[in-house]
């Protein structure tokens, strides 16, 4: 290794460890073990642009072990992004350009919020993906203006997490051979050696998945390292795995190769100790040396170099092939469906029906109008009626194909749609039975945090789905998911409440949604969908000038209200039905409309919904009240278990009348 190289990886180390001290937080231990790795790739191997951290035909590059920040933030500095010396000594403070963890929100060239351990992987898989189905439409000859990998560093962390399995799987089944995996080596975790929890054979299991594999045994030598990624890049139908020996807080005297070093500072001590371990005799904090900046300059100037001859290409290609460029152009804007909303078709439609199979109507309305659709089903699209029609599946020899098998892979497939979201280009959605979103919930957690709008269809919402009993009987998970931050869940009673779920979810370019749907037939109200729009709206209203009671519902049980209303008149008693089929979207609109979909001077308020009841006491108050679920379900036909369960149109009106007379 040449001096200046090794001065640089030191530089990037010792950045590492003063910033972790000066937080007095972090994970110094992957920052100085995996310092060689990550400076070979980033130098020699992978395209990125400092001036354009954006550019869409950039490698990828994601840290999974999301922990060891500090050494990605090394590199964005040394590389002159938008990353100063001062962003480094700010690390983990409030506001920073460096959070404890990578926020893509939050600093340039990051290209995926990572943290929770063997998602990344899944994201380079979904970013792989991406990358293949868009060089399939968009290249021709003499212009692969879509042409790139997806790297993921990962640790030993990643590779216990069940998704990391899971990803692995799915990306040798397809042949992805564009995903190249770092594994950092270094047999220590929080608890101590690996050889308590985890001792497989990694590459065997890599081998066995399909997987392309390659073992470095010293971490520190950077040409065997490159070695290995040339040759990870020159195999073309197999995704790569590249396993790298490491030592865990190299450089530290007395805590390399120790879960000591994991995940807290050095200390003030170590940190002197580790400066002069590895010969650093420099005695200014946070210092890059110039021989650092000098040998960084070559490196950066070729980059940028070959971004722009990629710009040429791309410049080259709009002259060759100006109506291709122009829909690649529309791909990554995502703007296909805005004129849709004066188009009485798309917003009025007839048909009593289960709400999964008005998705599946709005879906292909919807597939026709945007090519740039890429999804599909955990095993399920025949229940989850998610198949966009006349369109061929994704495969190993069909890289057009826009339809995908996921296979019996939740928690995978919602971190690969992530991965797909962060590349660009296309909007994926993906489905599941919605009690199943259990094992979704840690991608779309991050979808949220990382503004990607993620679409997740989720049928069989409720006991509606009878005889399977309460182990698919999803009660909970509105409440759960209605409790996540810039989420929008929707659960539509009709095919025009289901325009309205659509056609919001993909609107929005910054909030994942999940679309909740029926598996047994409602019936339709026959009012425009474009009402929906705001999430809540009267579908009856009050033949008085105050309504004696106010009755909300969503899905399946907009039916029951509506009847109640009749019911109702005929006692004496005004009722205002709502249908309320996204409380988030409804909660950002005006005081005012809001107060006239549910005014504030009538305290006699109902709720009726077939699940937990948590997500509604903002609506009923103390003097309202809640037909829901209190307990889990159990095993019958549907139609048993909802007047089991009192959702029946009797019990509504029976509760009504009792709160009013309360």
């Amino acid at each position: 290794m040449k001096t200046a190289e090794l001065l640089t990886i030191n530089c990037m180390r010792i950045l590492s460890a003063e910033a972790i001290e000066k937080a007095k937080s972090g994970h110094p231990g992957i920052t100085m073990g995996a310092a060689p790795m990550a400076y070979e790739l980033w130098t020699k191997h992978m395209s990125h642009n400092p001036e354009d951290p954006a550019w869409v035909n950039r490698d990828r590059f994601v840290l999974s072990a999301g922990h060891g920040s500090m050494l990605l933030y090394s590199l964005l500095h040394l590389f002159g992004y938008d990353m100063t010396i001062d962003d480094i000594k700010n690390f983990r403070q409030l506001g920073s350009k460096t959070p404890g963890h990578p926020e893509v929100s939050k600093t340039a060239g990051v290209d995926a919020s990572t943290g929770p351990l063997g998602q990344g992987i899944a994201n380079a898989v979904g970013m792989a993906m991406a990358e293949a189905h868009l060089a399939a439409k968009f290249n021709r000859d003499g212009y692969n203006i879509v042409d790139h990998y997806s790297f993921a560093l990962c640790g030993d962390g990643c590779l216990m997490e069940g998704v990391s399995y899971e990803a692995a799987s799915f990306a040798g089944t397809f042949g992805l051979g564009k995903v190249i995996v770092l594994y950092d080596s270094n047999d220590i975790t929080i608890e101590g050696n690996t050889n308590i929890t985890f001792t497989e054979n990694v590459l065997d299991r890599f081998k066995a998945l399909g997987w392309h594999t390659q073992f470095v045994a010293d971490g520190t030598d950077i040409d065997a390292i490159g070695e290995a990624i040339e040759n990870a890049k020159a195999e073309k139908d197999k995704p790569s795995i590249i396993e790298i020996k490491t030592v865990i807080g190299y450089g530290s005297p007395n805590k390399a190769g120790s879960e000591t070093s994991h995940g807290a500072p050095l200390g003030e001590d170590e940190v002197k100790a580790t400066k002069k371990a590895l010969g650093w005799d420099y005695e200014e904090d946070f210092y890059v040396p110039q021989e650092v900046r000098d040998n960084m300059k070559p490196y950066r100037e070729k980059i940028i170099a070959d971004a722009n001859k990629w710009k040429k290409l791309y410049s080259d290609y709009e002259k060759a092939y100006p109506e291709l460029a122009a829909e690649f152009k529309a791909w990554h804007e995502d703007d296909f469906i805005s004129d849709l909303i004066d188009d009485d078709s798309f917003w009025l439609n007839d048909g009593d029906m289960a709400t999964r199979n008005c998705s599946a109507i709005i879906l292909n309305k919807l597939a026709k109008k945007m090519p740039n659709l890429f999804g599909g089903s955990a095993d399920l699209s025949p229940s989850n009626m998610s198949v966009m029609e006349g369109r061929p599946y994704f495969t190993k020899d069909c890289r057009e194909g826009s339809n995908i098998h996921y296979g019996i892979r939740e928690m995978a497939m919602t971190a690969i749609a992530n991965g797909m979201a962060y590349h660009g280009g296309i909007r994926p959605y993906i489905a599941s039975f919605f009690v199943f979103c259990d094992y979704m919930k840690p991608g779309l957690r991050v979808s949220a945090i990382s503004s990607l709008p993620v679409i997740s269809i989720l049928t069989h919402d409720s006991i509606g789905v009878g005889e399977d009993g309460p182990t698919h009987q999803p009660i909970e998970q509105l409440s759960a998911y209605r409790s996540t931050p810039n989420f929008n869940v929707w659960r539509p009673c009709d095919v025009n409440e289901t325009a309205a779920a659509w056609y919001t979810a993909v609107m929005d370019k910054t909030t994942p949604s999940a679309l909740v749907f029926t598996r047994q037939a409602t019936r339709n109200i026959h009012i425009d969908g474009r009402k929906a729009l705001k999430g809540g709206y009267i579908i009856r209203e009050s033949y008085k000038e105050t309504p004696d009671i106010v009755l909300i519902a969503t899905g399946s049980e907009v039916g029951l209200v509506y009847d109640a209303y009749d019911v109702l008149k005929e006692k004496g008693i005004s009722a205002q039905v709502v249908s309320m089929p996204c409380v988030e979207v409804f909660e950002k609109q005006s005081k005012e409309y809001k107060d006239t979909v549910i005014p504030p001077n009538v305290r006699k308020r109902m709720v009726v919904e077939a699940s937990f009841d948590m997500a509604w006491y903002r609506y009923v108050g103390f003097e309202g009240d809640i037909i829901g679920m209190k307990e889990f379900g159990t095993s019958g036909p549907y139609s048993v278990l909802f007047k089991h369960y009192g959702f029946t149109v009797d019990n509504v009106v029976d509760r009504a009348v009792k709160l009013i007379n309360k």
